[in-house]
């Protein structure tokens, strides 16, 4: 196959060439390609000798009536395309009716000069013909950013899409999936290198619970069983293991858009003898946006209920940061934790694509908390008894303990005293039963852990 051809581009009466390199074909000697099965319960792609003026090898897609709108493949590029200068790609399709489907391009680092992924829409006339077709990465569709910029490394095909829609769901109806065949080859753009994506430069801490206390969501790096594992990279591309690919051990999965897992070989799970959710992040320096962590439960109807990172504690970037929220937050409001039935890790509000890449290990459901030990060991102090009914005990042997606050899940102050003692006990028989956060601070220094008023 030639490369080089090129395009001709007016803007406010200048004109401007850029060069449209070959990025993909389907050739043997090309090392790109179709990465993984397909998505969305679409059919997988062949590689075969096209129709018509083009019996080299190409890419047959075909639609599934019955998948989801949003089906497709993912693509790896043979080389990456840089897409600051200009926002035009091409490839050649094929197809006998008229068609329009979406394309994107991603592996930007995700950051607001290099989004993690952006769309634009392609249209063929159809007439069984082979034509050039160019789309233009400079609209919001599909919840990706407007304007691609900085270069990328991999590119999707969507089979289905609606010329001038925005969603896969306008109107919140799906769009039409009627049967289609279509063929592509010569996948173009201007060339650029691959783009560094920001990772950790060490794993997760393996955690340290007992096994009779942990119920693992998702963890590859100690002897749990893991009972909700990853199931579904949401978006494209989104969910890639990361660290070491040559071993199962010290993995975190990484995402720019989500992540979501659930059960295998059960229906909804009782949680209900657990009282804390925790996992570690790592979240790349300068993420423009925090991101959600949801439980899902399906009591007669599936409702989501989301903890968000960047609103309700502070976003930790560019270190590994653990969190842990106590499982009577999710049941406030309205978690059903008899029926667990998902979980799903998501950018900020489900609404912000390009939030940048964030890797998450290590999520567990415990007995009581992971932090508490470690906490109040760097202390010197001990908290007595927990869980407890009417009085709360603290001393912190021979230090001085300046302040004692006990805070609700919702992070509100609900009592605190000023002992300026290194012991001191809480009146708690007044607060409602459930999981609170004492913070002691002692020399300036602050540490919390959780107690459980019975």
């Amino acid at each position: 196959m030639k490369k080089i051809t090129l395009l001709l581009f007016f803007f406010m009466s200048f004109s401007c060439v850029y060069a449209q390199d070959l990025l993909l074909g389907f050739e043997t000697t090309e090392s790109g390609g179709v990465d993984g099965g397909p998505f969305g319960n679409g059919p997988a792609p062949v590689v075969e000798a096209g129709p018509g003026s083009n019996t080299t090898q190409v890419l047959k897609i075909t639609g599934n009536p019955a998948g989801e709108p949003w089906q497709g493949i993912n693509l790896n590029l043979t080389s990456a395309t840089n897409l600051t200068d200009t926002q035009t790609m091409t490839m050649d399709v094929y197809s006998d009716e008229p068609i329009t489907f979406l394309v994107k391009v991603n592996g930007g680092t995700g950051t607001p000069s290099n989004p993690a992924t952006v769309a634009a829409q392609a249209s063929h006339p159809g007439g069984g013909t082979w034509q050039t077709v160019s789309f233009t990465f400079n609209t919001a569709l599909d919840v990706p950013a407007a304007l691609a910029s900085g270069v990328y490394n991999k590119f999707v095909i969507h089979t289905y899409w609606v010329a001038g829609e925005t969603s896969f769901f306008p109107g919140g109806n799906a769009i039409p999936r009627p049967a289609r065949t279509f063929y592509v080859d010569n996948i173009k753009g201007p060339l650029g290198a691959a783009p560094v994506i920001p990772t950790p430069t060490t794993p997760a801490p393996v955690p340290t619970a007992p096994d009779a206390e942990v119920y693992s969501i998702y963890n590859d790096t100690n002897s749990y069983t893991t009972n909700f594992p990853v199931q579904y990279p949401f978006g494209v591309l989104s969910g890639e293991p990361d660290l070491d690919d040559t071993s199962a051990v010290n993995k975190a999965y990484r995402f720019n858009f989500g992540i979501a897992g659930w059960g295998q070989g059960e229906a909804n799970a009782n949680i209900n003898s657990y009282g804390f959710v925790s996992f570690d992040y790592w979240a790349q320096p300068g993420l423009p946006n925090g991101f959600r962590f949801v439980m899902i439960s399906n009591s007669g109807g599936v409702t989501e209920h989301g903890y968000q990172i960047g609103t309700q504690e502070n976003l930790v970037t560019g270190e590994w940061k653990k969190v842990e929220i106590p499982l009577s937050y999710f049941t406030g409001i309205g978690f059903a934790s008899s029926n667990f039935f998902q979980w799903k890790v998501s950018p900020f509000g489900d609404s912000v694509e390009n939030a940048g890449y964030v890797y998450v290990d290590n999520i567990l459901l415990t007995v009581n908390s992971v932090l508490s030990n470690e906490t109040f060991t760097a202390s010197q102090i001990k908290m007595y008894p927990n869980p407890a009914s009417s009085v709360l005990n603290i001393s912190a042997a021979d230090q001085v303990i300046e302040k004692v606050s006990i805070l609700n899940v919702l992070g509100q102050e609900v009592t605190s005293q000023q002992p300026n003692s290194n012991i001191t006990s809480i009146d708690v028989a007044s607060l409602q039963t459930g999981v609170y956060v004492v913070k002691t601070i002692i020399n300036g220094k602050s540490s919390s852990t959780r107690f459980v008023k019975q």
